[in-house]
């Protein structure tokens, strides 16, 4: 009997996080434009 090879295992790129940090700087970083804006309004009209 002969041994079976097998084929070395593979690690499968976590897509899902990726996914959540890109997310995540999208909603801080529309939350810090947010901020700015409004502050910037309140200092211009003010």
């Amino acid at each position: 009997m002969g041994a079976t090879k097998r084929k070395p295992a593979t690690i499968k790129p976590k897509q899902q996080e990726e996914v959540n940090k890109k997310a995540l700087y999208w909603t801080i970083g529309s939350a810090v434009a947010v901020v700015v804006i409004i502050s910037v309004l309140l200092i211009v009209f003010s």
